[in-house]
C-alpha cells in the first residue's frame, strides 16, 4: 500500500515561458524541480529521483558542473534533499540528468531502481559525451551499477489508460514503471495505478501540463536537447490519451500547484 505520496519542490529555475511552451511569452516563469516521496509497506520510505541539491550549487565541483550551475542558476528550496526526507530505503530513477540525481550520493544504503541500458550508455560515453547530455559522473555513486536493480528484470504488465507495457516495481500492482522515451535515454515515468484517479509522475516528458493539454510542446531550442524527437511525440500522445481517459499527470518542472 502507498502512503503519504507527495512531490516536493527542491529548487526553482527561471526561464522565459517561450522556451517551455510553444507560442508562449518571453516573460520569465519559475519552473519547479520536483521529486517524489512516498511510503510503501514493504519497500519503506521511497523517493522518485532526488531533485537538485547543494552538490550542484556549491562546494568543490568540476568545471563542467560549475558552468552548468552558473547557466541554469537553480535556487534551492527548504525541501531540497537530503535534509528534507530523512531516511530513505529505495530510490526510483526517471533518468540521469543532474537535476534528477544530484543527491544520490547522500543515500549510500538505498536500493536504486532504474534503466540499466541507459546507465551503461552514459558510463561508457566519456566525459564529453556525458556532459553534453547533462550527466555528470561526480554526481553518480561509484557503486551505482552494482546497486542498481534494472527495470528490465521486473515483472512486465500492461499499464491502464493506453500507457502500454510497463514494469511492476514492487510486484504488487501499486507502482508501475512506464517507459516514456524521447527526452533522454531510459526516461521512465512511474504510475501509481491504485490511486484515484491513477497518477503518473511523468518526469520530463514535458515541461508544463498546459503544453500537454493544449498540445503546445515547445519547439527549438528546447527540442534540440531531446534524445529522440519522434519518440517524444509518441510519448506525448500517450500522455494526452492518459489524461483524456481521466488519469492525472504530475511533471517535474510544472509550476502549477498540485491539488
Amino acid at each position: 500500500m502507498i502512503r503519504d505520496l507527495r512531490f516536493p519542490n527542491s529548487a526553482v529555475v527561471r526561464v522565459p515561458e517561450r522556451l517551455v511552451l510553444r507560442g508562449g511569452r518571453w516573460t520569465p516563469v519559475d519552473l519547479t524541480v520536483r521529486y517524489g516521496l512516498f511510503a510503501h509497506d514493504l519497500a519503506g520510505n521511497c523517493l522518485i529521483d532526488t531533485g537538485y541539491s547543494a552538490r550542484v550549487t556549491r562546494g568543490p565541483r568540476s568545471l563542467p558542473l560549475t558552468l552548468y550551475a552558473a547557466i541554469l542558476r537553480p535556487r534551492l528550496t527548504q525541501a531540497a534533499l537530503p535534509a528534507h526526507a530523512g531516511s530513505v530505503s529505495t530510490i526510483l530513477l526517471t533518468h540521469l540528468h543532474a537535476d534528477h540525481v544530484s543527491a544520490l550520493r547522500d543515500y549510500p544504503d538505498a536500493r536504486l531502481i532504474g534503466d540499466l541500458g541507459a546507465l551503461d550508455h552514459f558510463l561508457q560515453a566519456g566525459t564529453f559525451g556525458r556532459t553534453r547530455h547533462g550527466v555528470f559522473r561526480e554526481l553518480l555513486p561509484d557503486d551505482l551499477r552494482a546497486r542498481l536493480i534494472p527495470l528490465e528484470t521486473l515483472p512486465e504488465v500492461d499499464a491502464p489508460f493506453g500507457l502500454g507495457a510497463a514494469r511492476d516495481v514492487f510486484d504488487d500492482g501499486e507502482v508501475l514503471a512506464v517507459p516514456l522515451p524521447g527526452h533522454m535515454k531510459g526516461h521512465t515515468g512511474y504510475l501509481f495505478a491504485r490511486q484515484s484517479p491513477p497518477l503518473l509522475y511523468a518526469g520530463d516528458a514535458d515541461w508544463l501540463a498546459r503544453a500537454i493539454r493544449e498540445k503546445r510542446s515547445p519547439g527549438a531550442p528546447a527540442r534540440w536537447i531531446l534524445d529522440d524527437k519522434e519518440a517524444a511525440q509518441e510519448s506525448a500522445a500517450r500522455l494526452n490519451a492518459f489524461s483524456d481517459a481521466g488519469g492525472r499527470i504530475v511533471l517535474c518542472h510544472d509550476p502549477e500547484p498540485l491539488a
